[in-house]
C-alpha cells in the first residue's frame, strides 16, 4: 500500500425518499482510500456500506458531496466520460456472480474487453490469459452451470480484471461460498493486491476478510463509525469442527 490517495470522498450524502420519510443512507462520509490497499467496508445490514460501495464505484450518484478518483472530480464527468472511467479503471465483483449463463467462461470474461473496443479474437485471447491467471485455464469453454460456485466466482474475478483496472470493487465476494472456497477467493484478491498493485475495496460481512485487509472501515447509520489498521485489530484464529475460522 502506498501513501498516495487514489479515491477521496468529501462529505458524501445519499438520501432517498420512501413515502413521507427521508432515508439518510449516507450522511456526511469523508475518507481517503490509498493506492494499492485492501480496504474492507463493514457494517450491519442497512448501515449504508453498499450505498457507499456503489457511490465510489460510479454506480450511484450522491445527493451531495464530491468524489475524486485520481484527483479527478467525477461529478464533473459526462455520462460518457464516467462510463469510460468505469470501464478502464474499475472492476466489479458481485456476490451473485452475474455471469451470462448461455456464454462460456472465456466469452463472459471477454465482454468488458469487447465493450471497450477490443477486437473479438484479441479479446478472447486476453480473456483466456486472465482465466489462466485465476486458475481456470482448463475451463475456458465451460458454461457457468458446469462450474462450481468457487469457479464461477473466479470467472467473475477474471472478468473484473479483464481491462486491467486500478480498483477492484468486490460486493460480498464470499457471501455465496463455503468456508474453504471463500478463503481461496480472499487469498486470490490479496494476491492481486500484492502482485499487481490493484486497490481492493470490499463491502463484506465476512470476518475472514480482516486477516488480509490493510484497513477496515465500519459504517453505522450512514456515517463512518471508525477506521482501523490491520495491526490494531485483535484477530484470533481457531478451529470449529476441524475447520479453521477467524
Amino acid at each position: 500500500m502506498s501513501n498516495r490517495v487514489l479515491i477521496h470522498t468529501e462529505d458524501i450524502r445519499r438520501h432517498y425518499r420512501m413515502g413521507d420519510e427521508t432515508v439518510h443512507a449516507l450522511d456526511g462520509v469523508t475518507v481517503d482510500i490509498y493506492e494499492g490497499e485492501f480496504l474492507s467496508i463493514m457494517g450491519p445490514s442497512g448501515s449504508g456500506k453498499s450505498t457507499f460501495f456503489n457511490v465510489i464505484g460510479g454506480l450511484d450518484i450522491p445527493t451531495s458531496g464530491r468524489i475524486f478518483f485520481n484527483d479527478q472530480d467525477i461529478s464533473e464527468l459526462t455520462e460518457r466520460q464516467l462510463a469510460w472511467l468505469r470501464c478502464h479503471n474499475i472492476g466489479y465483483i458481485f456476490q451473485t456472480f452475474n455471469l451470462i449463463p448461455v456464454m462460456t467462461a472465456v466469452e463472459n470474461v471477454s465482454l468488458p474487453l469487447i465493450f471497450s473496443g477490443v477486437p473479438l479474437e484479441e479479446a478472447e485471447e486476453r480473456a483466456a490469459q486472465v482465466l489462466a491467471r485465476v486458475g481456470l485455464g482448463d475451463r475456458l469453454r465451460h458454461h457457468p452451470f458446469e462450474l462450481s460456485g468457487g469457479q464461477q466466482q473466479r470467472v467473475a474475478v477474471a472478468r473484473a480484471l479483464a481491462n486491467e483496472p486500478r480498483v477492484l470493487l468486490a460486493d460480498e465476494p464470499t457471501g455465496n461460498l463455503d468456508l474453504r472456497t471463500g478463503r481461496e477467493i480472499i487469498e486470490l484478491l490479496d494476491g492481486l493486491k500484492r502482485e499487481a498493485g490493484v486497490t481492493v475495496i470490499s463491502a463484506t460481512h465476512d470476518v475472514k476478510m480482516l486477516s488480509t485487509s490493510d484497513r477496515v472501515l465500519w459504517i453505522l447509520d450512514g456515517k463512518i463509525d471508525r477506521i482501523m489498521d490491520r495491526q490494531d485489530l485483535k484477530i484470533h484464529i481457531g478451529t470449529l469442527d476441524g475447520q479453521e475460522v477467524v
